[in-house]
Protein backbone atom coordinates (compact mmCIF):
# COMPACT_ATOMS: atom_id res chain seq x y z
CA UNK A 1 0.00 0.00 0.00
CA UNK A 2 1.58 3.34 -1.01
CA UNK A 3 1.43 5.67 2.23
CA UNK A 4 2.35 9.54 1.89
CA UNK A 5 2.49 11.81 4.79
CA UNK A 6 2.95 15.38 4.54
CA UNK A 7 3.30 18.03 7.33
CA UNK A 8 2.04 21.41 6.75
CA UNK A 9 1.91 24.39 8.93
CA UNK A 10 -2.08 24.69 10.32
CA UNK A 11 -4.37 26.43 8.34
CA UNK A 12 -1.81 26.77 5.22
CA UNK A 13 -3.76 24.80 3.63
CA UNK A 14 -8.14 24.60 2.76
CA UNK A 15 -9.80 21.38 2.99
CA UNK A 16 -10.11 22.14 -0.99
CA UNK A 17 -6.53 22.70 -1.52
CA UNK A 18 -6.23 19.55 0.80
CA UNK A 19 -8.28 17.21 -0.79
CA UNK A 20 -7.05 18.47 -4.55
CA UNK A 21 -3.33 17.22 -3.30
CA UNK A 22 -4.78 13.76 -1.76
CA UNK A 23 -6.33 13.49 -4.98
CA UNK A 24 -3.29 14.52 -7.28
CA UNK A 25 -0.69 12.52 -5.13
CA UNK A 26 -2.83 9.51 -5.71
CA UNK A 27 -2.80 10.35 -9.43
CA UNK A 28 0.93 10.31 -9.21
CA UNK A 29 1.48 7.04 -7.45
CA UNK A 30 -1.16 5.49 -9.68
CA UNK A 31 1.06 6.04 -12.71
CA UNK A 32 4.02 4.35 -10.89
CA UNK A 33 2.31 1.51 -9.66
CA UNK A 34 -0.42 1.16 -11.91
CA UNK A 35 -4.85 1.53 -11.35
CA UNK A 36 -4.64 -1.30 -8.56
CA UNK A 37 -2.91 0.64 -6.27
CA UNK A 38 -5.70 3.80 -5.98
CA UNK A 39 -7.77 1.87 -3.76
CA UNK A 40 -4.77 1.34 -1.12
CA UNK A 41 -2.85 4.36 -1.70
CA UNK A 42 -3.17 6.66 1.84
CA UNK A 43 -2.40 10.14 1.71
CA UNK A 44 -2.55 11.67 5.20
CA UNK A 45 -1.82 15.26 5.71
CA UNK A 46 -1.18 16.80 8.77
CA UNK A 47 -1.62 19.80 10.17
CA UNK A 48 1.10 21.04 12.51
CA UNK A 49 -0.15 24.07 15.45
CA UNK A 50 2.06 26.92 15.53
CA UNK A 51 5.28 26.83 17.43
CA UNK A 52 5.24 23.00 17.30
CA UNK A 53 8.12 23.08 14.65
CA UNK A 54 11.34 25.33 14.06
CA UNK A 55 12.94 26.76 10.91
CA UNK A 56 16.56 27.93 11.03
CA UNK A 57 16.68 27.44 14.84
CA UNK A 58 13.40 29.44 15.56
CA UNK A 59 10.30 28.75 15.81
CA UNK A 60 7.67 28.92 13.27
CA UNK A 61 4.09 30.35 13.21
CA UNK A 62 3.04 31.04 9.98
CA UNK A 63 2.21 34.50 9.31
CA UNK A 64 -1.32 35.55 8.54
CA UNK A 65 -1.12 36.76 5.18
CA UNK A 66 -0.39 32.39 4.11
CA UNK A 67 -3.25 31.12 6.02
CA UNK A 68 -5.93 29.77 4.38
CA UNK A 69 -9.50 30.94 3.51
CA UNK A 70 -11.98 28.07 3.53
Amino acid sequence: MPFVNIKTPEAALSSTQKAEIGHRITDLLVEYFSEAARAHTMVLIEEVKDGGYYRADQTFSIPAAYRAKD
